[in-house]
Order: structure tokens, then C-alpha cells, then sequence
């Protein structure tokens, strides 16, 4: 059974950069966890794997896949910016399953930030949450998520978990986690019709049709 966690809030954060694949336990990461110095979690960096552990790559978001911005007119000027959803953190588990697949869960971490022709609202963007071997997908699931902004504040928060990723036990090593946010695709324009050439007039009686 799919199965999908939305968590909805209107948190204040600091304008976020790039998102950060968190290492450890998937819960500790994605509510308040911490793995570096300071207490700030540090970002996962390939390591040689452990033959008793589970191979779990970092989360990957790939170019183009890590924002999405709408404008109050034409796009490209930050002026007329209105609001732009980011992703923040991004935290995943893996588990070894008994028939030799892996479960994979990912939690996702989303900001709404206002620009300068923003308003508080509430504000949707589509997640996609898939693993792909290869750079082929072996499974995938999009979540439409909500992320509020709350009158009198610059930007929100939301998260999404994804519980039901399997990774078959034949691809179970060297597989990719990947996140994408991607915008509403643009209605298709009606293609335009043709007009129906006019009928010829037709001849008065007693003249002669042209060509005759």
C-alpha cells in the first residue's frame, strides 16, 4: 500500500542555499537532528561500504530540479519576483529486506520564500521522489505538496516522507536517489483553425459560368 507523510507548517528558517543530504538516522536528520560540529548535520560524503551494510547513496537533485519560481509577469526580473519553493534538508534510510531488495524511505524538506510581489498564501509544487539504476527509473512516486506562509511572515516549511521505495535485489547496489521539484507544465495552445475557403457565387440564371 502506498503511503505518503505530509507535515504542514509555517516555521521561520534561514533563506536556505543548497539542499543538504543528511547522514544517519532518518528521523534524528529530517526533526531537528544533528551529525557535524556544532550541532549543524554535516553532508554525506562517499565512503567505502561495510559488506554487512546496506548501500545507501546520498539524495541527488539533479540541475533545473531544485526550484521552482512564479513571477508577477515576465519571469527572469526579481522584482517582480512572487515566491519561490526550495528544497531545504533531505534525509534517507535504507534497509536490507530478507529476499536480498532494500527498503528506501526519503524525507524531503520544502521552503516557500516570499520575493518583493509575494503575499502570504499557501503555496503547491509537485515532488518527485524516485531511485533509478543506471539512470533508469526502477520506481517512483510525485507528491503535490502545500507549503503555507502565514500572514506577516517572509516564508514556510513542509515536509514529505516517502515510505514505499523498493530497490529489487538485483539492483540493490550502485542505485541513485534522486528528488526533483518540477513546475506546471504550460497549457498546449488550441491550434488554430482553418478557415473554410467562402462558396462560389452561384450564376444568375442566363449567364454563363465562367470558363464557359
Amino acid at each position: 500500500m502506498r503511503r505518503a507523510l505530509i507535515i504542514f507548517g509555517g516555521l521561520m528558517l534561514a533563506v536556505p542555499g543548497t539542499a543538504r543530504a543528511e547522514p544517519g538516522s532518518f528521523f534524528k536528520n529530517m526533526f531537528g537532528g544533528g551529525g557535524g560540529e556544532g550541532g549543524t548535520p554535516s553532508i554525506t560524503t562517499p565512503r567505502a561500504q561495510d559488506p554487512d551494510d546496506v548501500y545507501c547513496p546520498p539524495v541527488f537533485v539533479p540541475d533545473g530540479g531544485a526550484a521552482i519560481q512564479a513571477f508577477a509577469g515576465a519571469a527572469g526580473d526579481n522584482r517582480r519576483l512572487r515566491h519561490q519553493i526550495v528544497f531545504g534538508r533531505l534525509s534517507r534510510e535504507c534497509k536490507a529486506r530478507p529476499d536480498g531488495s532494500v527498503a528506501v524511505r526519503v524525507g524531503v524538506e520544502l521552503r516557500a520564500l516570499l520575493g518583493p510581489a509575494g503575499a502570504a498564501g499557501r503555496f503547491e509544487a509537485p515532488v518527485t521522489i524516485a531511485v533509478k539504476s543506471n539512470e533508469q527509473p526502477v520506481m517512483s512516486r510525485t507528491h503535490r505538496v502545500a507549503v503555507a506562509v502565514p500572514a506577516g511572515a517572509a516564508q514556510g516549511e513542509a515536509t514529505v516522507i516517502e515510505n514505499d521505495l523498493v530497490v529489487p535485489a538485483d539492483k540493490a547496489i550502485g542505485y541513485d536517489i534522486e528528488v526533483t521539484l518540477a513546475g506546471t507544465p504550460a497549457r498546449a495552445k488550441p491550434a488554430a483553425r482553418r478557415r473554410k475557403p467562402a462558396p462560389a457565387a452561384a450564376a444568375e440564371p442566363g449567364e454563363a459560368a465562367p470558363g464557359q
